[in-house]
């Protein structure tokens, strides 16, 4: 089997484990995931199987979409509602202000109107000044000297922290629930985007504070949440012997992308990941350092090549 099967990750899974729990499932060795998702958030878990893994990396720099529950009036050590509360709202705590008192002043009287207010202010004064650089969230999986961040932070530890360029593409508050003191937002971001990280963020904005409750991945690029499987899904596919058809395969990944055809008699040059001459292709007329898709003549998917003017050849980007 080669190809990427969309994963819909369940809480208290950790990528990992959907990865050790499909090689039992496919009995299959060679599978990756394509981004760490935390024990505790659900969602879009792209993995790869057999050579598809030579793409993982690829899906990691993609961007994706997020839904998080934001809750108001409350600070953690680990910025979500699993870590240690270092500080909460209270009527008579001066330190930090009422989340409802807050979102009640932002919304004035009407929820409808309420919902476009607060989504103008998070998005003006969290959003724009963030845009570009975020830091790095101390419970993350980065690494730093050997060690993971969310290694040190149990241990108590606390390490300086680089801020990394993001791009958020997109924020949208999709509904306040007043009785609990939280709202629910859709975030569209780039790779290196802490969401946890944004929800602290949005609370110091609005003076109460604030922890992520909970985090959905709903897309990873062109993989979306309606069509992810459970690893129960896939179990059974296995069984019935369908499994094959929720495989995505993998120039799926490559579709903006042009087809190449190599002839018969440049087949070999192709299987050795050697430079192709242009005339014994399909595509005749590729521009200087264009990227296509190479296939033999049965249609069978090898390989990223660029075309070089120069040489008038196309030379291997990546063997699949």
């Amino acid at each position: 089997m080669n190809g990427i099967i969309n994963v819909y990750k369940e809480r208290g899974f950790t990528s990992h484990d959907v990865v050790a729990k499909l090689r039992g499932i496919l009995h299959m060795k060679k599978i990756g995931h394509t981004g760490t998702l935390d024990p505790d958030a659900t969602g879009v878990l792209p993995v790869c199987i057999g050579k598809a893994t030579k793409v993982c990396g690829l899906l990691t720099d993609k961007d994706k979409t997020y839904r998080a529950v934001v809750k108001l009036g409350v600070i953690t050590n680990t910025e979500d509602m699993t870590g240690e509360i270092l500080a909460k709202s209270s009527s008579g705590n001066g330190q930090i202000r009422y989340g409802a008192d807050v979102i009640n002043r932002i919304i004035e009287t009407t929820k409808p109107g309420g919902i476009k207010k607060l989504q103008d202010a998070v998005i003006k004064e969290t959003i724009n000044p963030m845009i570009h650089e975020m830091c790095r969230s101390i419970h993350s999986a980065i690494k730093i000297n050997g060690k993971k961040l969310y290694e040190l932070a149990r241990q108590g530890k606390e390490v300086e922290r680089k801020a990394r360029k993001v791009t958020i593409y997109g924020i949208k508050v999709l509904s306040i629930d007043f009785s609990e003191n939280e709202f629910t937002i859709e975030v569209s971001c780039s790779k290196g985007t802490y969401i946890r990280t944004l929800c602290k963020d949005i609370g110091e904005f609005l003076g109460c504070g604030a922890a992520m409750k909970t985090l959905v991945r709903t897309r990873v690029s062109e993989f979306f949440l309606e069509q992810a499987l459970t690893l129960g899904q896939i179990e059974q596919a296995v069984k019935e012997r369908k499994i094959q058809d929720y495989l995505i395969p993998i120039d799926a990944m490559f579709s903006d992308l042009k087809d190449c055809v190599v002839s018969d008699e440049a087949l070999r040059l192709l299987l050795n990941g050697n430079c192709i001459a242009r005339k014994d292709t399909s595509y005749q007329t590729p521009k200087d350092k264009e990227q296509v898709r190479m296939y033999s003549m049965e249609n069978e998917f090898y390989a990223i090549y660029e075309y070089r003017q120069k040489e008038d050849k196309y030379f291997v980007v990546k063997m699949f």
